[in-house]
């Protein structure tokens, strides 16, 4: 039985989803972060703050995230952090929602798919430098 489809046994969410939604394994305030950015799904109510350490060399050291949102976010949001850790800002760039729906293995509705995109904009703006508390 594959995890990507719903069933009656498994609900609506992989396995890999309903794992990262009880416990993610980035989430949690990062003191001293310099590079914070914040947004909100208006439609959902959806909102993720991402907190990265940047090195002086451009690569993302430790990246951590808090908010209110849905199973599917917050599993995105968590599956970011495990990407982009260790890489340089330009590597960080170039994660787009495929490479989160190919670890969520997961097939997303298109109504939901800004649930699982909402965490790759916050990331663009704490890279771009616009930092939100």
């Amino acid at each position: 039985m594959s995890t990507a489809t719903p069933s009656a046994a498994g609900g609506l969410y992989s396995d890999v989803i309903r794992e990262r939604w009880r416990r993610p394994r980035h989430r949690g305030e990062l003191p001293g972060a310099n590079a914070v950015a914040e947004d909100v799904n208006p439609l959902c109510g959806d909102r993720v703050r991402l907190m990265l350490t940047i090195e002086p060399d451009g690569r993302i050291a430790v990246v951590r995230f808090v908010g209110d949102s849905c199973a599917i976010c917050t599993a995105s949001t968590d599956v970011l952090a495990e990407l982009i850790t260790g890489r340089p800002r330009a590597e960080a760039r170039a994660v787009e929602v495929a490479d989160l729906l190919a670890v969520l293995q997961a097939e997303i509705r298109p109504t939901r798919m800004r649930c699982v995109s909402l965490p790759l904009s916050v990331l663009a703006q704490a890279l771009n430098g616009t930092k939100t508390p």
